[in-house]
Parts: C-alpha cells; sequence; structure tokens
C-alpha cells in the first residue's frame, strides 16, 4: 500500500513513519509513505496557503489553490484512482471495521487540514471525511498518524503475527482481556493458575470472559452493541446479579 500525506508540516511524520513497526513495513517494502508539503504548491510569492474567511469569523481558512494543486502532483504520479480523506472532526468517527476495508486499498491519500479548516470547495476533490474522536486538535497531523497505525495492522506482514490484530480491543466489539508473562509470580502477585495450565479450551474461556468483565466494567456501552452469546449473558448475569443488557 501506499499512503500520501498533505501537510502543512511535513516534519511531524519523521519519526513516526520511520520508527517500530511502520518502520519494518517500509523496510520490507509492505508500505510506502510520500509526505506532501502544501505550501510547496502556493502561487502565492510568501507561500501563503491561508487567508480570512469570507463573511467574517474567527482564525483562518486554508486556501483552495495550493490544496488542489499538491492532490493533482499525487493525482498525477498514481497509477489509479488514490482514495482522498480529510481527517476532520466533522467526519464519521475511524472504527476497526473502516480501517479493516481502508487497508484493501492500494493508495490512500491523507489531507491534513490546519487553522479553522479548508476552503469547502476543496471537499470536492475529497472521497471520505473520518474523525478519531469527538474534540478538536489544532490539526490533522496527528489524527492522520492514528490512521495510518490503525489501517497498518490489518495489512499482512505489518504484524509479525496474523492473530495480533484479531484480538485486540473492540475487533469482536469487547475490550482486550488482562496479559500477563514470566515470572509467573513477582513481588507476591501470581499468574491466574488457568494460563499456566496449557489447557487451550479453558484459557480461551477465559479470555473470553475476562473481555465480559473488563469491558462492562470500563465501557459499559460496547456491551450494549456487542454480539453476545448466551453464555457470554450467562456468566455476566452471574456476575453482576442480572444487570447484563
Amino acid at each position: 500500500m501506499r499512503i500520501d500525506i498533505l501537510t502543512l508540516f511535513p516534519g511531524m511524520f519523521t519519526g513516526v513513519l520511520n520508527e517500530s513497526i511502520l518502520g519494518r513495513a517500509q523496510e520490507a517494502g509492505i508500505l510506502q509513505f510520500g509526505l506532501f508539503n502544501i505550501r510547496d504548491y502556493s502561487a502565492n510569492k510568501h507561500h501563503c496557503t491561508d487567508d480570512y474567511p469570507f463573511g467574517g469569523g474567527n482564525g483562518m481558512v486554508m486556501m483552495c489553490q495550493p490544496v488542489f494543486d499538491c492532490l493533482d502532483a499525487v493525482r498525477a504520479q498514481s497509477a489509479g484512482r488514490p482514495h482522498v480523506i480529510f481527517l476532520s472532526p466533522r467526519g464519521k468517527t475511524l472504527t476497526p471495521l473502516r480501517a479493516r476495508q481502508l487497508s484493501q486499498e492500494e493508495h490512500l491519500v491523507l489531507l491534513c487540514g490546519h487553522y479553522e479548516g479548508l476552503d469547502e470547495r476543496i471537499m470536492t476533490q475529497v472521497d471520505e471525511e473520518l474523525s478519531i474522536g469527538d474534540y478538536v486538535l489544532t490539526g490533522g497531523e496527528l489524527p492522520a498518524m492514528v490512521l495510518i497505525d490503525c489501517v497498518a495492522r490489518f495489512i499482512p506482514g505489518v504484524l509479525g503475527s496474523i492473530g495480533s490484530a484479531e484480538e485486540e480491543s473492540f475487533n469482536d466489539g469487547l475490550l482486550e482481556y488482562p496479559q500477563y508473562t514470566r515470572p509467573a509470580e513477582f513481588r507476591g502477585m501470581k499468574v491466574p493458575e488457568v494460563l499456566l495450565s496449557g489447557h487451550h479450551a479453558n484459557i480461551q474461556k477465559w479470555k473470553r470472559e475476562q473481555s465480559l468483565l473488563v469491558t462492562r466494567e470500563r465501557r459499559p456501552d460496547l456491551l450494549a452493541k456487542a454480539a453476545l452469546t448466551k453464555a457470554d449473558r450467562a456468566f455476566l448475569a452471574a456476575h453482576d446479579g442480572g444487570k447484563t443488557p
């Protein structure tokens, strides 16, 4: 997959894209990243990319010309039609399902806004708006990094284990179960015996039950939407006095 990022601050991505899992994915040729500085495409002699909004209002708005020309340059280098995403708090919330779907794309283009937003005419060039949460940041760079990391996990070969992305929080509507490693006892705290038993079925049952308990404690709203089995509901009922959703 190729991911191109259109931003006013390309330096923000250097460490993120070249370290850890994303860095290794690049070295292996699984991921390719391109950084495009929108300011480089400004026709203004001062390389301005923003102006005052028509109708008044606080702050500045990113201008059409630099963004359009930058997008044109990216598309000219693409063999096909890339999927263009604008990172925006007014977009639909990024979910594991959407991230998995985006991982099937061959070419993503991420447009990072700044200031008070974009000239609305730029949205004619955008395929999708996505948000990482109901809050506002100073720009789209951090959301773009989150999206890249989230999507990359579903691309074969990026993670060391094919099952790693499947067992993370939210993939089945629940939060992840507790994890332990060696030693089996540390400062009087012991690893649950079931995890040391080698009994696969019992271990899987324990993991599922722990996911249910953790989700009920920390994100009870998720239980209302999760695909719970009769066994799940019975377990929760036995541990909360019958108050499970």
